[in-house]
């Protein structure tokens, strides 16, 4: 067994993360990265650094989850979720469960609860975050951001949600009290049911085809008849129809029973 097959059993052993799952290109560059600038020989060398240095460890599992977000990221697909997704998961029922299933360091899922302020009380919309990370997640729910974090918002929700304080952006408490965050990886973990909406944005353009396909069978499961999947700009699904999905806005799925 090759140091890199054998550092991938080791980090599932360890973690419960399956790099088999990640291309392996691009995930053995990014190791070898974090391996020289650690100064480390290889990878049983910085394998047992990660056993024996939890900072070393959070650092690459931090490094694998990849936290590049904004409020509103995209922003003329927020504009679809309000003209179309949102009104139309609302006819029928005004308590729909919505999953941000990587949510980074909350931007998307808090995005979310902004944009449902403007069809329901803030008391009544609940949203479920989960990433990975678990300092991403930490980070999420503090909820300071700096200015590029928030340049595609609205400004009417930045005036009405966010206080200035230096060159950060503090975050209103009754925007944060309607998002639950939890970790879960999204290769091995059970998902939620019965939603309504999920979002996974940017996330699976890491991920082989055999984990790709696992995944969408997987959110398939996990959403209501009808229910909308919402994928990132660069992850389009080919033959949506292949797992029981149809299009019916770029980037939105809705599931077919």
């Amino acid at each position: 067994m090759d140091k890199y097959e054998n550092f991938k059993k080791n980090v599932f052993n360890l973690i419960g993360i399956d790099l088999s799952s990640y291309k392996e290109k691009q995930m053995k560059r990014r190791i070898n990265s974090l391996i020289s600038r650690n100064s480390y020989k290889d990878f049983d060398d910085y394998f047992s650094g990660l056993k024996k240095n939890k900072k070393l460890l959070e650092d690459f599992i931090n490094y694998l989850t990849i936290n590049v977000s904004e409020f509103y990221r995209n922003p003329s697909q927020w504009e679809v979720l309000e003209r179309y997704v949102f009104p139309e998961l609302l006819r029928h029922n005004k308590n729909i469960n919505i999953w941000s299933s990587a949510c980074s360091t909350g931007e998307e899922p808090y995005s979310l609860v902004m944009l449902l302020s403007k069809f329901l009380p803030i008391s009544q919309i609940k949203i479920f975050a989960t990433d990975l990370d678990l300092n991403a997640i930490d980070k999420a729910k503090i909820g300071v951001y700096n200015e590029k974090s928030i340049q595609s918002l609205p400004k009417e929700f930045i005036n009405k949600y966010f206080e200035k304080i230096g060159n950060s952006y503090k975050l209103d408490e009754s925007i944060k009290k309607c998002v639950q965050f939890k970790q879960l990886n999204l290769l091995s973990d059970k998902y939620p049911n019965n939603n309504d909406l999920i979002l996974c944005r940017n996330v699976m353009i890491y991920f082989t085809d055999d984990a790709k396909n696992i995944m969408y069978k997987k959110f398939y499961n996990s959403l209501k008849n009808d229910g909308i999947l919402f994928v990132g700009s660069t992850e389009q699904i080919i033959l949506p129809d292949r797992y029981n999905f149809k299009t019916v806005k770029t980037f939105f799925y809705k599931k077919v029973t």
